[in-house]
């Protein structure tokens, strides 16, 4: 499924990706967005709920947002189709810890489901896997949450080059926008610019500040800025234990790193 849009020469966009349930994050970022000056859009780039304590609360905070699209995450198609990733095994000490992985993995599944309404499932459901406009004088813009064939690849800001480019060299965009990884990213890969925002729930590249980016198309160039911001993460790992979040320990390992200066 897609969306296509036409867009006047001069546009912001702000992309929001891999929430996962933590409001606290999404609300610092934005308050931040709104100090930086309210963009035209937000794009919000998948892994909406799973993880952290307030998924039905972070989807309808989402959902007030003005001129919003958002698309499917590989977390959210796991909790509106009951199906799971493999679990990789290449050791025998990864064999040991599957039993325990798995169980937590399912039971914080199960306590997000519990926690949204069947409205919520519908909007899940029916999320499309990409997003698509076209910005005059710039180009065709594609968002995927994590590249343009599937939903759970991880293209990290140091995977080759030769890795990407058979699969963005006769995409239709000069710009793929996407999620996923939990890491910030702007880099050009033979003709296509690729721009991960980073996670607003729990980045997960040592800097455990919400991350997001800004989008600014003028005169047929765009200009990406990317952000982060501080919040209030003892209040998440508070609502972790008061909930007994099955994925607290996890969680509380990415939220409690320690953030720069």
């Amino acid at each position: 499924m897609s969306e296509e849009k036409s867009v006047p020469p001069c546009r912001s966009v702000v992309l929001l990706a891999d929430i996962h349930g933590n409001l606290p994050a999404l609300e610092a970022v934005l308050a931040d967005v709104e100090a930086h000056g309210p963009p035209d859009a937000y794009w919000v780039l998948g892994d909406l709920v799973a993880f952290c304590p307030w998924p039905a609360e972070t989807l309808a905070r989402l959902r007030t947002l003005p001129n919003v699209r958002s698309l499917r995450g590989n977390t959210d198609r796991y909790l509106v189709t009951g199906r799971r990733p493999a679990a990789p095994v290449r050791s025998a000490a990864d064999w040991a810890r599957i039993p325990a992985w798995l169980r937590m993995r399912e039971a914080n599944f199960c306590w997000t489901l519990e926690r949204l309404s069947y409205d919520d499932y519908l909007f899940l459901r029916d999320l499309p896997t990409r997003l698509e406009m076209a910005v005059p004088d710039y180009g065709p813009v594609l968002a995927v949450h994590a590249t343009p064939f599937d939903d759970e690849t991880n293209w990290l800001p140091d995977t080759p080059d030769d890795d990407i480019r058979p699969h963005v060299e006769d995409l239709n965009a000069h710009l793929l926008l996407y999620g996923h990884t939990h890491r910030q990213m702007d880099r050009t890969v033979g003709d296509v610019r690729l721009v991960n925002p980073g996670s607003v729930g729990l980045p997960l590249d040592g800097d455990p500040r919400p991350a997001y980016a800004r989008l600014e198309f003028a005169e047929g160039t765009c200009t990406a800025t990317l952000h982060r911001v501080h919040y209030d993460r003892e209040a998440v790992l508070a609502e972790l234990e008061r909930v007994n979040h099955p994925a607290r320990e996890w969680v509380g390992g990415i939220i409690q790193r320690a953030a720069p200066g």
